[in-house]
C-alpha cells in the first residue's frame, strides 16, 4: 500500500508545482496550495476511515531499505498515536492557508513555504525510522524559519534567529542520544526505529538515563517545557498568525509524540527520571499560567498558555500509565484545536482594529457577536470547561495523575484556577463594558472565516460532549506501549 506515501508527498508536489507558476498569478498560487492542502486533508481523513482502532500493529505500513547494513529504511507506518496528528496537522495547514488570504506580499514564497512545512510535519508523524524521523524533523525547521523571518512582525528576525538556534541545539541532543543507541548490536528487526528499540531497553541503568535526559532535552524544546521554552513568546508573538496556528496547533506536538515513543521505548530510566518530569510539569503549567495571566499581547497570552496546556501533556506521560498516556494524547489533539482556534481567531481580530493590547477593546459583543461567541467557547475550552476536549483530556490526565501521586495533584488544581483566571479576565475585557468609538465600525467575521473557525470550535465542542471515538482511537496504542514498557501483563 502507498497511501503513506501518497499523503506524504502531496503538499511536496503543489510546492514543486508552484515553483512553475509565476510569482505574478497570486490567484492561481492561492488556488493550487488550498487545492494540495486540502487534498492531504482528504487523504488523511480516508486514512482515518479506513483505520481499525483496535489493531495495535502499525498500519499502512511501507518499507523499503535505503543502508541495510546500518537497518534504515524508508519505512512509513501509522497507529492510534500518530493518526490523530495526521489528521490535526493537515486540517490545522487547510485553515493556515484560508487565513492567509489578506497576505499580499511575496505570495509565492509564503505558500511554497506552508506546503513545505506540512511535508515535513507530515513526515515526523509517520516515519518509523529514526534516521527519517530525524530527517524530517529538520526539515522542519528551514521553512519555519523563512516563515517567520520573512513574513514576521518588527522582531522577527530575532524571533527565527532564536526559534532556530534553540531547535538546532535541542536536536544535537537528540542526535547524540540516537548515536549512543546505536553504538550497541542493532538486530535488523524491520526497521531502525524497531532495532534500537530492542538495543535501548539492552543497554546499562545509567545510560539509559543519559540517553533519556538527552532525548527529554532534545523534544522539551519544541514541545516547549521549562526552562526550555524562551524561544516560544517571541516565535509565537513575532510570526504571521495563520503560521502561529501552525506552530502551537501541531508543531509542539511533535516534541510531545517524540518524548511519548522515547519513554516507551527506554522504560527503566524513565522510571528513574519519573520525579523530575512530574516537577518539570507541574512547574511548567503554574509557570505558564501565571506568565499567561500577565500578558496584555494577546497573542503573547495565548503563547504562554500553550506552555501551560504542554505542561499537561508532560504529567500525562510522566504517570506513566494507562489514564495518564490516554489524557496526554486527548491534551494533544484538544490544545492542537484550542490553541488553533485562538491564534485564528486573534489574528483576524488585529487585520481589522492593528493592535493586540487587550485593553483597547472593549463590548466586542455589540459589534462582532459571531467572533464573540467563537472566542468565548474557545477561552472557555482552554481553562478545562466541562462540555469542551479539553476538560475530557485535562479530567483523564488528573486522574491519571491522582492514581500514580496522589495529593501532588493539587499543583495541578491550582494551575487549572490560574487559566480559568486568564481566560474570564480576556473574555471580560474583550467583550463587557460600553463600545469605545474606534471599535464601533469592525467588521465580524465574513463567511470564509467563520467556516475556518467554526471547524476548529466545533471540534472542541463535538469531542467535548462526543470524546469517545476520541478515546477509542488510541486506546489499543497505548495498551501496547504499556506492556512494551511493562506496566501492563497479556489478559
Amino acid at each position: 500500500m502507498v497511501m503513506l506515501s501518497a499523503l506524504l508527498w502531496t503538499p511536496a508536489l503543489g510546492a514543486i508545482l508552484l515553483v512553475l507558476v509565476s510569482g505574478r498569478n497570486s490567484r492561481l498560487i492561492r488556488i493550487v496550495a488550498n487545492l494540495f492542502s486540502l487534498a492531504a486533508l482528504l487523504l488523511a481523513c480516508l486514512l482515518l476511515v479506513q483505520f481499525d482502532a483496535n489493531d495495535t500493529a502499525l498500519q499502512f505500513s511501507e518499507f523499503y531499505p535505503l543502508n541495510p547494513k546500518l537497518g534504515s529504511a524508508y519505512a512509513l507506518g501509522v497507529d492510534g498515536l500518530s493518526m490523530p496528528m495526521l489528521v490535526l496537522a493537515t486540517l490545522l495547514t487547510c485553515i493556515s492557508l484560508l487565513a492567509s488570504f489578506s497576505l499580499s506580499d511575496s505570495i509565492k514564497g509564503y505558500h511554497i513555504s506552508v506546503l513545505l512545512l506540512e511535508f515535513g510535519m507530515l513526515g515526523v508523524f509517520m516515519a518509523q525510522d529514526w534516521a527519517l524521523f530525524y530527517i524530517f524533523w529538520e526539515v522542519t525547521l528551514i521553512p519555519l524559519f523563512f516563515l517567520i523571518d520573512r513574513w514576521g512582525g518588527k522582531r522577527r528576525h530575532a524571533a527565527s534567529l532564536n526559534f532556530v538556534l534553540y531547535t538546532m541545539g535541542g536536536s544535537v541532543f537528540m542526535l547524540l542520544s540516537l548515536l549512543a543507541i546505536s553504538q550497541y548490536d542493532l538486530e535488523n528487526q524491520g526497521s531502525l526505529m524497531a532495532s534500537m528499540g530492542q538495543a535501548a531497553q539492552n543497554m546499562p541503568e545509567v545510560e539509559q538515563v543519559l540517553v533519556l535526559l538527552g532525548f527529554l532535552i532534545g523534544f522539551g524544546v519544541k514541545m516547549p517545557i521549562f526552562p526550555l521554552h524562551g524561544w516560544l513568546p517571541l516565535a509565537h508573538v513575532e510570526a504571521p498568525s495563520p503560521i502561529s496556528i501552525l506552530l502551537s496547533g501541531i508543531l509542539l506536538k511533535m516534541g510531545a509524540y517524540g518524548l511519548l515513543r522515547c519513554v516507551v521505548m527506554l522504560p527503566v530510566a524513565a522510571k528513574l527520571i519519573q520525579p523530575l518530569l512530574v516537577f518539570l510539569a507541574l512547574f511548567g503549567m503554574i509557570y505558564g499560567g501565571l506568565l499567561a495571566w500577565r500578558q496584555r499581547d494577546l497573542k503573547a497570552m495565548v503563547a504562554y498558555s500553550s506552555l501551560s496546556h504542554m505542561g499537561v501533556v508532560l504529567l500525562g506521560i510522566a504517570s506513566l500509565n494507562e489514564t495518564g498516556f490516554t489524557g496526554a494524547i486527548l491534551q494533544m489533539t484538544a490544545h492542537g484545536l484550542i490553541a488553533g482556534a485562538l491564534f485564528l481567531l486573534v489574528g483576524l481580530l488585529y487585520e481589522r482594529t492593528h493592535t493586540r493590547n487587550i485593553q483597547d477593546y472593549s463590548s466586542l459583543v455589540q459589534v462582532m457577536p459571531r467572533f464573540a461567541t467563537l472566542t468565548t467557547l474557545t477561552l472557555l475550552a482552554a481553562m478545562g470547561l466541562p462540555g469542551s476536549v479539553g476538560f475530557i483530556a485535562e479530567l483523564h490526565t488528573l486522574i491519571g495523575g491522582f492514581q500514580q501521586w496522589g495529593g501532588l495533584m493539587v499543583f495541578f488544581s491550582l494551575s487549572i484556577l490560574i487559566s480559568a483566571a486568564y481566560a474570564m479576565r480576556t473574555i471580560g475585557l474583550l467583550f463587557t463594558g460600553p463600545v469605545k468609538p474606534q471599535m464601533r465600525d469592525i467588521a465580524d467575521l465574513k463567511s470564509l472565516e467563520l467556516m475556518a473557525s467554526g471547524v476548529l470550535v466545533g471540534g472542541i465542542v463535538l469531542f467535548g460532549l462526543l470524546p469517545a471515538p476520541l478515546i477509542e482511537l488510541s486506546t489499543a496504542t497505548v495498551g501496547k506501549m504499556l506492556l512494551v514498557m511493562g506496566e501492563r501483563r497479556l489478559p
